[in-house]
């Protein structure tokens, strides 16, 4: 049983050992590896902090873009209103012009055709007395006895004539 109670030597020299090793450690290595963590738990939390910025920034840039595309869509409504409003001037405007533009020529087509008829009346007329002077002279140069003969003699003048 020796083996499991131990010596006072070994004991003494086990506490000798391991206090000799802690102060070794506490003296060169406990404050680098405390200060190595506590550098790391520095960083970590600034980097928390800056990713909470971030995010805030994100945030804020977010509704920035909101506004600016809530701006853009009015702009865009206000843009094709404009643009509705100018087709639909063009298109009156354009309408108008037509209307004057047909009145014009229907009136000009009216006083072409006035025109025309004034003078299809007036070729008439003078052939209609160029033909009577013609069949007048030619019933004086031959003078009949009877109204029946003269008839008939204008009836077969009138039936030669042709008109143009």
């Amino acid at each position: 049983m020796e083996l499991v109670k131990p010596g006072l030597g070994l004991i003494f020299w086990m506490t000798l050992t391991f206090s000799l090793v802690l102060f070794i450690l506490s003296k060169f290595a406990w404050k680098p590896i405390l200060n190595s963590i506590r550098e790391r738990e520095d960083s970590i939390n600034n980097a928390l902090n800056a990713a909470e910025d971030a995010r805030k920034q994100m945030d804020a840039l977010k509704s920035d873009n909101e506004k600016l595309l809530q701006q853009a869509r009015l702009e865009r409504d206000a843009m094709l209103k404009e643009a509705k409003e100018m087709k639909e001037e063009i298109i009156s405007t354009a309408k108008k012009s037509a209307d004057d533009e047909a009145r014009r020529i229907v009136a000009s087509a009216n006083e072409s055709i006035e025109s025309a008829k004034l003078k299809a009346l007036n070729e008439l007329k003078t052939q209609v007395a160029e033909l009577s002077v013609d069949l007048a002279e030619k019933v004086l140069r031959r003078k009949m006895n009877d109204r029946a003969e003269q008839e008939a003699f204008v009836n077969e003048n009138l039936k030669s004539i042709t008109l143009n």
